[in-house]
């Protein structure tokens, strides 16, 4: 398989450049700088990302890229660019003007490769404090701005390029010109990673790597778990098992309904109601933390107890994709900060002994969707928001009762069943409702209440890595709070919130 590498450098836009490659039907991966793979005949081209480093600091990253440059075609975007600039005699200094944000390109090279069919004035994003004030003697200036000289370049006789824009980002208008130009014109990839080539490829794979084992996949009823059970269930059809655990902490009739789901798919699912097991683990445990590990923890032995019944069960599937792998490698060397763990991820107990299969790792989100739609899958199904591992425990601030749930769980269906028949639950990538640990007065006829506060929380995002909040109707907002405080009893006051993140994250624990 041809491939493209992205040498990360620690740049929040590094996922974005692999989004926007593989919108071009290229397959390519992300590889810290400080541990980049061997080079071999599949890859076709490199690209280095920014970073939030200066080139002129003491410590900063400077990999060894002999085997790389005059051997593949190689694009340096922002550090990148600085960096191949500084180590060729180029000279970079602090910007007098730290520019960052949009700016327009006053010159561009409309015949040279790599930005051929761009506009004159075309609009790009910038984000960088220091500049490159001198370029090396072998270089060819392809594009600049009023401010920045040297803003896309080419070293004369070899096919290595820099641009000190960033045109992974949408706001790069003809972002996507370049990198196609780069990507396709100058690597000379064939652009035919698709959803259907890899379905076909991904099931080879299975088929030669898992044989006549059986495999076990716990189900969550969302895209990615659904996606790989189907997956697998080309490949290795009645040896694939599958366990959809209720842990007391899903959203309302959610366990029945997902049963029923997976009945019409041919999937061999049997569900467990492990609700008291749940319940009883997070019996006084308040803090985020201790819920999801507690939560975790009893996933783990209920599973591995169902794993149990099912005789010479050798492997372990899982729904894990793309962000998830590159979250888990640091730029650093060390593990990433842990904002909060998850029970899904960071391997397996000794105890349980099973090899891991993870059909999706190479996959962003929205590549989940694609490969589920053209293997067939309903819109109702691949539309589903995404819904936290640890259920409704991280959506109700501290401590777990079984009442608690059943108010939320009422809340949570007023909410999303009223996004769909507005037609506004495909506007919203994730919602759902939190139980505040607050309450507060009320009049309801002549009486006075004293009773919970919930909050409503619905943002747009692509991938989840960023979120902004949604701005739903007044009216429905308004409809849906009066619903909720007439029918669910235990509720007086509703509140929307409108945090984004970052700063905020999209659960509140």
């Amino acid at each position: 398989m041809e491939k493209l590498l992205i040498v990360d450098f620690g740049s929040q836009y590094t996922q974005l450049i692999a989004r926007r490659v593989r919108e071009l039907n290229v397959y390519c991966e992300i590889h810290p700088f400080n541990n980049m793979p061997e080079i071999g005949s599949n890859y076709k081209g490199v690209i280095l990302s920014g970073s939030p480093h200066s080139v002129r600091e003491e410590n900063a990253p400077q990999p060894d890229l002999s085997e790389i440059r005059n051997k593949l075609p190689l694009l340096g975007v922002c550090y990148g660019a600085q960096y191949l600039a500084q180590s060729s005699g180029g000279e970079v200094m602090a910007s007098k003007i730290r520019e960052y944000g949009r700016a327009n390109l006053s010159y561009v090279n409309k015949t040279h490769v790599l930005t051929k069919d761009m506009s004159d004035n075309s609009q790009v994003w910038m984000s960088h404090a220091d500049t490159i004030s001198k370029a090396p003697e072998n270089v060819e200036i392809v594009a600049s701005t009023p401010d920045v000289e040297v803003a896309g370049f080419q070293f004369k006789g070899e096919a290595t390029f820099g641009i000190q824009f960033h045109p992974e980002v949408y706001h790069s208008t003809e972002g996507l010109i370049l990198l196609r130009n780069f990507v396709v014109d100058i690597c000379g990839f064939s652009q035919d990673w698709t959803p259907d080539s890899f379905v076909g490829s991904t099931v080879r794979e299975l088929q030669e790597k898992l044989s006549n084992d059986k495999v076990v996949l716990g189900l969550s009823g969302g895209v990615d778990s659904t996606v790989a059970a189907i997956l697998l269930h080309k490949a290795i059809g009645k040896n694939l098992y599958c366990i959809f655990v209720d842990n007391g902490l899903l959203r309302k009739n959610e366990f029945e309904g997902v049963l029923d789901q997976y009945k019409h798919l041919g999937l061999n699912v049997k569900g467990v109601n492990a609700k008291d097991k749940f319940y009883k683990a997070l019996l006084g445990l308040s803090d985020p933390e201790e819920k999801r590990k507690a939560i975790g923890k009893t996933f783990i032995d209920v599973f591995d107890e169902e794993a149990h019944l099912i005789s010479d069960v050798k492997w372990l599937a899982q729904g894990t994709i793309y962000p998830d792998v590159i979250e888990s490698v640091s730029v650093n060397g060390g593990a990433s900060q842990t904002i909060k763990s998850h029970h899904n991820v960071g391997g397996l107990p000794d105890y349980m002994k099973l090899k891991v299969v993870e059909p999706l790792k190479l996959l962003f989100k929205d590549e989940v969707r694609r490969v589920g739609r053209s293997m067939g899958l309903s819109e109702s199904l691949l539309g589903r928001h995404p819904f936290p591992g640890p259920g409704l425990a991280i959506r109700i601030l501290g401590d777990i009762t079984p009442e608690k749930v059943q108010i939320l769980q009422e809340v949570d269906s007023i909410f999303i069943e009223g996004l769909k028949k507005a037609n506004l639950y495909d506007d919203v990538w994730q919602a759902g409702a939190i139980l505040l640990p607050v309450q507060s007065v009320g009049v309801m006829g002549d009486e006075r209440t004293y009773e919970k506060a919930v909050a409503l929380r619905a943002v747009e995002s692509t991938d989840g890595m960023t979120a902004d909040w949604c701005h739903l109707p007044y009216e429905f907002l308004a409809k849906i709070s009066n619903d909720i405080i007439n029918r669910v009893k235990g509720v007086n006051r509703v509140v929307y919130d409108i945090s984004s993140k970052p700063p905020a994250t999209i659960e509140w624990e």
